[in-house]
């Protein structure tokens, strides 16, 4: 499936140590994290939780980050790097997939066009009719319905926010993975590791911590009123209370770990790129649903269907919950 990969992504899998499984078409889904700790758990090739289903697949993206779905549109909104994820290049876009797949290579907004900034958008968040997406140093705001910028909140210090999500107080949180690029290696990670709080068009540091270890996916769970994080440069899935500066071990999964959803019964949903897989944790165990899946980036949820942006492969697929 990957006979090459661009140069801008090279750096990236470098980074997480992919070069050659994720530019490889070899599946690479036996190879897993140990698990460390006593809330360490392995993830199971064949377990309870059964197998997701691959119900479409949609092309034409360029380095697709995220995926949400929005319920008023029917739609899902789709944030696209196009290059490098950490150069200020402003050739970024959002375009949508009809629920069904259907792709719409229509570009609702484009950096550099009609007076959009727009470098490398990546996490997304809905409030309302604004779509909200994390641009490694800001946090951009766009009318969901004709896709105009409506606010852009520049977040000090901030190195490379990843992911977003919008919490219970009405204010967004995004996570920033804390790399810098690096003429050498492409991507450093040089921390701290923190979380973003963005309320009232103004961004604080909500938590640093180097337990987050290279925080990427977050997203609130509403069953136990808490964060979900987990951890890209390590194998942490991680809890967090609001105004809190402690960090609850949930339990570890294959590593890598890029895009968390909390599904309806309160179980985990979440990519690794450690083994091109899906897995669902359930009480700090951790099944996988799906694998071969490669890059598998920031994941979105609508019913029993996800949605899993293929980073590297500049693809959306949807898959089918068990």
């Amino acid at each position: 499936m990957f006979r090459h990969c661009s140069p801008q992504f090279l750096a990236l899998a470098a980074l997480i140590g992919l070069a050659s499984s994720a530019c490889s078409p070899r599946d690479s889904s036996n190879r897993s994290t140990a698990a460390a700790g006593d809330s360490a758990v392995g993830v199971e090739s064949e377990t309870s939780a059964g197998s997701a289903r691959k119900v479409a697949e949609a092309g034409d993206f360029k380095n697709p980050e995220s995926a949400r779905y929005d319920r008023d549109l029917d739609v899902w909104f789709v944030s696209n790097v196009n290059g490098d994820p950490g150069k200020k290049d402003n050739n970024g876009y959002i375009n949508t997939l009809k629920s069904d797949g259907t792709p719409d290579t229509t570009k609702l907004v484009s950096g550099g066009k009609k007076g959009v900034t727009l470098n490398a958008p990546k996490g997304i968040a809905i409030q309302g009719d604004t779509i909200w997406v994390a641009d490694i140093d800001a946090v951009r705001g766009f009318n969901k319905r004709t896709g105009a910028a409506v606010a852009s909140v520049t977040v000090p210090q901030a190195k490379f926010l990843n992911d977003l999500a919008a919490g219970p107080d009405g204010a967004l949180y995004a996570t920033d993975t804390g790399v810098i690029p690096d003429p050498k290696t492409g991507l450093k990670h040089v921390g701290p590791d923190r979380v973003y709080k963005i309320a009232g068009r103004k961004a604080t540091v909500a938590l640093e911590s180097p337990q987050l270890q290279g925080p990427n996916g977050i997203t609130w769970d509403s069953n136990d009123s808490q964060f979900v994080i987990v951890s890209f440069l390590g194998p942490g899935i991680l809890g967090w209370k609001p105004d809190s500066k402690d960090l609850k071990p949930l339990g570890t999964g294959p590593g890598q770990d890029d895009g968390v959803e909390v599904l309806p019964d309160g179980r985990l949903l979440i990519t690794s790129w450690a083994d091109s897989s899906l897995f669902i944790m359930d009480n700090g165990r951790a099944a996988k649903v799906a694998s071969g899946i490669y890059s598998p980036a920031d994941i979105g949820v609508n019913g029993k269907t996800v949605a899993i942006p293929q980073l590297m492969a500049n693809k959306v697929q949807l898959w089918e919950l068990p």
